[in-house]
């Protein structure tokens, strides 16, 4: 299975189950003419709502249809994916209501290390941020037990076990990365700080779509923004509110309510105009950033215009980390390749997403997925050089 395209996986689970196409398009609720376009490659299976839908209908997750992409190539990416075990390991040890295991190092030398990774974090470095995560996790584990340093130890755990489950959730790792995300709520209910809280339940959302569940994550993402209401004055907290409001309306669109996702993302594009481009909490928070997002749902929505018109109006360079214009580049390069004649520009989107978080790029599903129908479209239409040069980096036979 791991040298299948994701229509041949498609195609597989389906016969395992014995089942037609049409049988199988209508338990997913899409034609069976879009279904086996995907089967065979005629189609990007690009789209992550539309491939979630064909999970729920084949019984499986998106991550056994998608696979575990890495390219031989690139051994930053390989080191990514290696070191989620250690991640992972360090997050089950990091139990608040168990003792640690070593001593503990003072704030300033921990408070440089979470730096760091707050750094690797927004150049997309996930193998930097994977060689550092497991120390750092178990020390902040082992800071927080001395009563006079407990509180500025769970708030930096916060935040580093936030991080934890950014990279590993972006590595294609849904189940690590809610683990991550529990490890972040368990350690903002401790600092009862209601920010904090919040800041968690971004992080538990943001995992629970990453597994598929957009009603556990609409539901999770809801009740922060409610529970923070009486608490819009605190630093920080117009700019989580906002950011849960995003994933509300990733969400939404994801169970089909339109309605309901317009209506979130123009909350939090409210929010935005009051608070500008914000740098609380590392969240990026502000009127570019509900841009970027609004072109992740609208390509994921089936409408690849609508995100591409955004995208024109869009400048990322207003934000300059590589975790956002990445989504910039690599969905409104999607779009783009989901419209008639915009190949090439397509092509140049996506190569300035890899030139600012190859990482990121390399180890993408719905990316290789988009490069892959474009070398299949180039091969029929003579395709340049450029676009195969990238899928010899992202190791897609050509």
């Amino acid at each position: 299975m791991d040298t299948l395209t994701i229509g041949e996986r498609i195609r597989h689970r389906r016969l395992l189950r014995g089942w037609s196409v049409r049988h199988a398009a209508s338990r997913a609720g899409i034609s069976h003419a879009t279904w086996s376009r995907i089967e065979r490659g005629r189609q990007a299976a690009d789209n992550r709502f539309v491939l979630a839908d064909i999970a729920t209908a084949l019984e499986c997750s998106t991550v056994e249809l998608a696979g575990m992409f890495v390219p031989s190539g690139d051994r930053n990416a390989l080191a990514a994916h290696a070191g989620v075990h250690a991640i992972h390991q360090a997050l089950i040890e990091t139990d608040l209501n168990e003792p640690a295991d070593r001593p503990a190092l003072t704030v300033q030398e921990l408070t440089r290390t979470l730096d760091l990774v707050e750094t690797l974090r927004r150049a997309c470095d996930y193998a930097g941020a994977a060689r550092v995560l497991p120390d750092l996790l178990r020390d902040l584990h082992a800071l927080a037990e001395d009563p006079a340093q407990r509180q500025v130890a769970l708030r930096m755990l916060c935040h580093a076990t936030f991080l934890a489950s950014g990279a590993v959730r972006n590595l294609g790792h849904p189940a690590e990365a809610w683990l991550a995300a529990e490890r972040c709520r368990e350690a903002a209910a401790a600092t009862e700080d209601p920010v904090l809280i919040g800041y968690a339940g971004y992080a538990r959302a943001n995992a629970a779509l990453a597994a598929d569940a957009f009603q556990r994550g609409l539901a999770i993402a809801g009740r922060a923004v409610d529970e923070m209401q009486p608490h819009l004055g605190l630093p920080g907290a117009l700019e989580t509110v906002g950011t849960l409001q995003l994933v509300s309306a990733y969400a939404s669109r994801g169970l089909k309510r339109v309605e309901d996702s317009r209506g979130w993302t123009a909350e939090a594009a409210g929010l935005a105009a009051r608070t500008g481009e914000s740098p609380a909490l590392g969240l990026t928070f502000g009127p570019t950033n509900v841009d970027i997002w609004r072109i992740g749902i609208e390509v994921d929505g089936g409408e690849p215009d609508t995100a591409a018109g955004i995208a024109a109006t869009t400048n990322p360079a207003v934000l300059p980390f590589g975790c956002r214009q990445v989504f910039y580049y690599a969905d409104a390069g999607r779009a783009l390749a989901a419209m008639k004649g915009r190949d090439r520009e397509a092509i140049r989107y996506l190569l300035t997403a890899e030139r600012v978080a190859p990482q990121h790029v390399h180890t993408s599903s719905t990316a290789q997925e988009t490069v892959r129908s474009l070398l299949e479209r180039s091969r029929r239409e003579a395709g340049g050089a450029e676009l195969r040069g990238l899928c010899e980096r992202m190791h897609i036979a050509v």
